[in-house]
């Protein structure tokens, strides 16, 4: 089913699958370009639906500050992106069967990616067979770029990144209080998809590097509704690290549980914190949980479309209200940076052929507003670190890696 966006419809249209046109703006008159035509498929029902929203927000805002900015410039042509949407239902099937559709029966010729690591693996083999740029935003895990894809293409840090600086972090707060690294006992419990899967790669390899003992180390139940029976091992095992890794439905369901059961670790470690607004859900049991993000409006990004990371927060929350009360999620300032890719690489290319296209974002040097962005001969992005968020009475603050930092980290955690 065929999903055109109009800026003025929301979640509700959405679900019940309407299709509509691209016809609205962010309050600027359109200029007379020509259009270059995006495809993605992206979850906008399904559980993995609220970041498939959030990530085509990121997608349409970026191309109206684009548009507001001159558009892109081609071969002496002035042109504007849209993109033409299918919802995937967050199902891995459907999103590589969109995908072709997109590329065979509707034309397209440059993809943007989907939500999650799960839905780009499904979708990668599909541009790859065509040729087509696929340039995505959610698709993290590191098994994406050791297959050899030539037109696969991230602007994100690799998945294996995001809570590994939780057990440094652990290290670091062990030795200022006169205990070893090796004392320090860890839980993991994430989901079993390979975005998670690769996070929990990454904290037990950097756990093993310093000899901490992993206690608690589960699978989080499908549905991700209810992870009582691992919190209670958590309870009788007493870590002094949790990590927990199942996107929004599962950051939303550790916290409510991890405050229902009045969990004390001393040091909690959760993914995709703001786009499940733990904060607004959940008030204080949300408190002193660490949460990773691949950017912060506080950090010292800028660029000539968006301006700077707190200037990106800033008219995202104008252009979207909804968001006015909460954090912008890192998925929706990620997906306008890889719609900043794609303009980037086609003025330097000055061509619309894809495969000009295609080596031209390869050497994509490029500082923006979400931070550097340069990718590597598997196509991930090498230039980006992660940072760490600790929610402080209610506020996220970086509180590492240290050169990034802005507040002191709050430890030991404890039950709210």
């Amino acid at each position: 089913m065929k999903l055109r966006k109009v800026l003025a419809c929301r979640a509700g249209a959405l679900a019940l699958g309407t299709a509509f046109l691209v016809a609205g703006t962010i309050g600027v008159k359109a200029e007379e370009c020509e259009t270059i035509t995006l495809g993605a498929a992206i979850s906008l029902t399904g559980k993995y639906a609220t970041n498939g929203y959030h990530t085509q927000n990121g997608y349409e805002f970026a191309i109206e500050k684009i548009k507001e900015n001159g558009g892109v410039q081609v071969g002496g042509k002035c042109y504007n992106f849209e993109v033409l949407y299918y919802d995937d239902e967050s199902k891995g099937d459907r999103g590589a069967t969109l995908a072709e559709r997109l590329i065979n029966q509707d034309g397209v010729q440059y993809m943007l990616g989907p939500y999650s690591s799960g839905l780009t693996k499904a979708i990668a083999p599909v541009t790859e067979k065509y040729q087509i740029p696929m340039v995505e935003a959610e698709g993290a895990s590191r098994s994406l770029f050791n297959k050899g894809y030539e037109y696969l293409f991230a602007v994100l840090s690799t998945s294996e990144q995001y809570l590994a600086s939780a057990i440094t972090l652990a290290a670091q707060v062990a030795e200022q209080n006169g205990k070893k690294p090796s004392d320090v006992k860890v839980a993991v419990a994430v989901e079993n998809d390979p975005f998670s899967l690769d996070i929990r790669a990454g904290v037990l390899e950097d756990a093993s590097k310093y000899g901490m003992d992993i206690v608690v180390d589960e699978k989080l139940p499908r549905d991700l509704s209810d992870m009582s029976a691992i919190l209670t091992k958590v309870k009788l095992l007493k870590p002094d690290v949790l990590i927990v890794s199942g996107h929004s439905k599962g950051a939303a369901t550790a916290v409510r549980q991890i405050g229902e059961q009045n969990i004390s670790v001393p040091l909690i470690a959760v993914t995709h914190c703001e786009a499940a607004d733990v904060t607004g859900n959940f008030g204080k049991a949300a408190n002193d949980i660490l949460c990773s993000t691949q950017w912060a409006e506080t950090l010292s990004y800028e660029d000539p479309i968006f301006g700077s990371a707190a200037n990106y927060e800033k008219e995202f929350k104008a252009a979207y209200p909804e968001y006015a009360e909460k954090k912008v999620p890192y998925q929706t300032a990620q997906a306008s940076a890889a719609v900043y890719v794609f303009k980037d690489a086609f003025e330097r290319a000055g061509s619309l052929d894809k495969n000009t296209l295609r080596d031209a974002i390869a050497e994509t040097d490029l500082m923006t507003f979400y931070g550097p962005i340069k990718f590597s001969e598997n196509g991930n992005n090498i230039a980006k670190p992660m940072v760490l968020r600790q929610i402080q009475d209610g506020e996220y603050n970086v509180v590492a890696p240290a050169e990034f930092a802005s507040h002191k980290l709050n430890w030991p955690r404890t039950p709210q």
